[in-house]
């Protein structure tokens, strides 16, 4: 009763920002229609007790497109309200699970001026998450392969979240010019220490093993004993999230970050990103770099002169603030923040990013301005 009261307020205050209807209604939406071409971007497995929905564009490492938001919500709506589904899983085609938004459409999309589309589609994708981190059903998202961007959106708010030797985990949205959203800015900020912000501004990448040491994973197996853990999850009769629990760890391993991983350094992390500024966030990497005798700092500094330095304010601004808001406040914020952005009334950076790294690919954005 507690958790649908809290449901039911964060409910009330997504609303005011327009992003929801006054209710949000459980059921199909025939409004939908329009998307039925493409639904075999998302595809649906029938099971004993659970349905699961598989992100299915291998060959785009299955960025998500306007379309596959729009399937998602349709398709987890109309579970919540199946008294016949005990629990929803999610997984991704390919050696990727979502590699986040395709943002090559979205560029396209701009260029040709129909920023309405792309306002539609941060929409649709901004109600799939708060959807998600309000699903009343136990979820279990299996991450094998690429999880970067929303893809961490659309999945991590749900109760169960499976990383393998496979997984690859990254926010590297300020090198496109863009900040980490969808939901982003809530759960990095509630990362150990400062970790969220080192992952947010500088776009690095964790691991499984590093996934479940922070607290992004709830259970970790091997690639090779995956399809035991889909099978016994596909033969449960049962939505007992303790059962469900007790499935995803039948096969499991216990594991421990290695002598390289970053988590090693999370002394230093705290120490540099811990300050106010990007500034002196920078200052700080510049002066552990100088009496370094390895050439992490050296790294960490390229990595953020080569980002956008609008994006790095914005985003650190962004995780700071969600360090004290709930998801549903986060994702507001985030919303307007998305809107902003590719109406281009701040910078046209986003664009140009996209432009410099995924679409000519000469790695030279010309209106990034450098530190």
């Amino acid at each position: 009763m507690q958790r649908v009261k809290a449901v039911l307020k964060a409910r009330h205050s997504f609303q005011r920002l327009g992003i929801l209807s006054h209710q949000r209604c459980l059921s199909a939406q025939p409004n939908y229609a329009l998307y039925d071409d493409f639904e075999d971007q998302v595809l649906v497995e029938g099971r004993a007790k659970s349905r699961a929905a598989i992100l299915n564009r291998p060959s785009a490492l299955n960025a998500l497109t306007a379309s596959m938001a729009a399937r998602l919500k349709r398709l987890y709506e109309s579970w919540e309200e199946n008294p016949d589904i005990g629990f929803v899983l999610m997984k991704g085609n390919g050696r990727a699970f979502c590699s986040g938004v395709d943002t090559v459409a979205l560029h396209r999309l701009l260029n040709e001026g129909k920023v309405y589309e792309c306002k539609r589609f941060f929409e649709t994708l901004y109600k799939f998450v708060y959807l998600q981190g309000t699903y009343l059903k136990p979820h279990v998202a299996i991450f094998d392969g690429i999880t970067m961007g929303c893809g961490g959106g659309i999945s991590l708010p749900g109760m169960f979240r499976l990383v393998t030797d496979k997984t690859v985990f990254s926010h590297p949205e300020t090198q496109l010019g863009f900040h980490p959203d969808a939901g982003a800015s809530f759960y990095l900020s509630r990362l150990p220490g400062y970790l969220g912000e080192y992952l947010a501004l500088t776009g690095d990448k964790l691991n499984g093993v590093e996934m479940i040491a922070c607290g992004l994973a709830t259970h970790y197996c091997l690639n090779a004993r995956l399809a035991w853990i889909e099978e016994r999850l596909g033969n449960l009769m049962n939505d007992d999230p303790a059962v469900i629990d007790s499935s995803l760890a039948q096969y499991g391993d216990l594991v421990y970050p290695d002598r390289s991983s970053i988590l090693r350094r999370i002394d230093t992390i705290d120490k540099c990103f811990s300050h106010d500024t990007v500034e002196e966030i920078i200052d700080s990497l510049e002066n552990e770099a100088a009496g370094a005798y390895d050439d992490w700092c050296k790294t960490v500094l390229r990595k953020m002169k080569e980002a956008s330095p609008l994006s790095l304010k914005v985003t650190l601004r962004s995780i700071r603030e969600g360090r004290f808001q709930s998801l549903d406040q986060c994702l507001a914020r985030e919303y307007r923040i998305s809107l902003a952005w590719i109406s281009k009334s701040v910078s046209n950076d986003f664009t140009e990013g996209v432009r410099a790294r995924l679409v000519d690919k000469d790695f030279a954005p010309k209106v990034f301005s450098f530190f």
